[in-house]
């Protein structure tokens, strides 16, 4: 009975992951395309650049959503079900929070573009962005120096 649910869990953690890959493909090739019609389409300097930084951004979540489909199959496909060592705890939270810091400070930027060209007051939810993603990296630098203090 055990060994069922473990084969089921697995083979679930599969169907997603392919999923999750699948999503993160989609999302990249609708990047793709978006930076082809705007060299076909180039209308002005700043809503081209506007269309760069937003491919940027959804290329780093597809990075993302990629990365995360990658270890979900490394470590519930492939392996136990449990980290072997802390280590490794450490190193794939910090992957996945510094693509997700990435993917913030990229947005932070795009949106601080749009706003800066159309009212200053706009630019509140841009810098809020981008200070979520400082807030990120150093509570991912808080964790990093405790964990690797209790692991030595």
């Amino acid at each position: 009975m055990k060994k069922g649910f473990e084969n089921l869990t697995t083979l679930i953690y599969l169907l997603f992951a392919v999923i999750l890959t699948g999503i993160s493909l989609a999302i990249l090739w609708w990047s793709t395309t978006e930076v082809i019609e705007a060299i076909k389409n180039y209308v002005n300097k700043k809503e081209f650049i506007l269309v760069m930084l937003q491919s940027v951004g959804t290329v780093i979540i597809s990075i993302a959503i990629l990365d995360i489909s990658k270890y979900m199959i490394e470590e519930e496909v492939f392996r136990n079900k449990e980290l072997r060592e802390p280590k490794e705890a450490r190193r794939t939270l910090t992957k996945i929070m510094t693509i997700i810091a990435i993917a913030v400070s990229v947005e932070g930027l795009v949106y601080i573009f749009k706003a800066g060209a159309n009212d200053m007051h706009l630019l509140i939810y841009p810098a809020m962005l981008i200070l979520t993603a400082v807030f990120v990296i150093i509570g991912l630098g808080i964790y990093q120096k405790l964990s690797y203090t209790v692991e030595h």
